[in-house]
């Protein structure tokens, strides 16, 4: 493991930070920063941010000091850095307006998506965060723009939604955050009667987010397929953003031994593996076109990865 340290240079909240980071595993990084007493807040998506009083600390604890323009390089050739256009596009503001163009002037509206894009920051989160929000409602854009059928309002409903509770484990996090769509939108079903949403919206979005935990919609599930095409396309990515997905995972779940983190994430896979190799990855004609071949390399890859990792 190499965790660099750049020289406190950054000015924020009246203080000068350092950025730590490591070139080789978020994994690694996590634990390092919580053995060191660095708060998960610190996290930045691919970095943390520390003040400079902990500088000569995290030193004495075998971060290795460089300068600036090194450590941004380190991080670039990496491959887990995180790009200013992927920033912006998950700032909170920019996902504000987008949740805000669902509701148009529906009273309360506006507080629900701040509270759900707070949720989505959380600090222990590292792949399902504000990033992975704002990439599922892009791929959803991206399938609807290439004609596939259902509703985009509903899956986009859905898709905010369906980790807005993330604790790392499945099927409850999803129970949870579909009994959150019937929390925080029955009230809004007071001040727009008539309107959107309905009653039949509030069931459906909270139908559509359970169905992420297995990603099988039935077959004439127009719209499931839509949410669970838009939440599984990462799958599809090109093979260093996909390595960066598989990096962020074992760093969210960085408090499971390295044995049952690989049995567990083998698991995932062979049941991904079998979806694509059954009924299919992915439901729409959009995104078997787009993600289906780029998914199956991955997964296949991933799989030979895990087993060449057991002892």
């Amino acid at each position: 493991m190499t965790v660099l340290l750049d020289p406190p240079a950054w000015p924020a909240h009246q203080r000068l930070w350092s950025h730590l980071v490591s070139d080789t595993s978020l994994h690694e990084l996590r634990v390092f920063a919580r053995a060191a007493g660095i708060p998960d807040r610190g996290f930045d998506l691919d970095h943390y941010d520390v003040p400079a009083e902990r500088y000569d600390d995290l030193v004495a604890a075998g971060a290795v000091p460089v300068d600036g323009r090194t450590l941004a390089r380190r991080l670039a050739t990496s491959g887990l850095r995180v790009p200013g256009h992927e920033r912006r596009r998950a700032a909170r503001a920019v996902l504000l307006d987008r949740w805000a163009t669902l509701w148009g002037d529906v009273e309360g509206a506006a507080e629900v998506g701040a509270d759900l894009v707070d949720r989505w920051r959380e600090p222990h989160r590292v792949y399902h965060s504000r990033l992975h929000l704002a990439d599922v409602l892009d791929r959803l854009d991206d399938l609807v723009a290439d004609g596939a059928p259902g509703s985009r309002w509903h899956a986009a409903v859905a898709l905010w939604f369906h980790d807005a509770v993330h604790d790392g484990a499945t099927p409850a996090d999803e129970e949870a955050s579909a009994t959150l769509v019937e929390v925080l939108l029955t009230p809004l079903l007071a001040v727009a009667p008539g309107g959107a949403p309905t009653s039949e919206d509030v069931a459906g979005a909270a139908r559509l987010v359970r169905l992420t935990a297995g990603h099988d919609p039935a077959p004439d599930d127009t719209t499931g397929a839509l949410v669970s095409d838009a939440d599984l396309a990462v799958l599809g990515s090109a093979p260093d953003r996909y390595r960066r997905y598989v990096a962020q995972v074992r760093a969210e779940y960085g408090h499971v031994p390295d044995d049952a983190f690989r049995a567990g994430r083998a698991a995932v896979v062979d049941h991904l593996l079998a979806l694509a190799d059954g009924p299919g990855l992915y439901r729409t004609a959009a995104g078997r076109r787009r993600w289906a071949e780029a998914a199956r390399a991955n997964l296949r890859a991933e799989a030979a990865a895990l087993t060449e990792e057991r002892p």
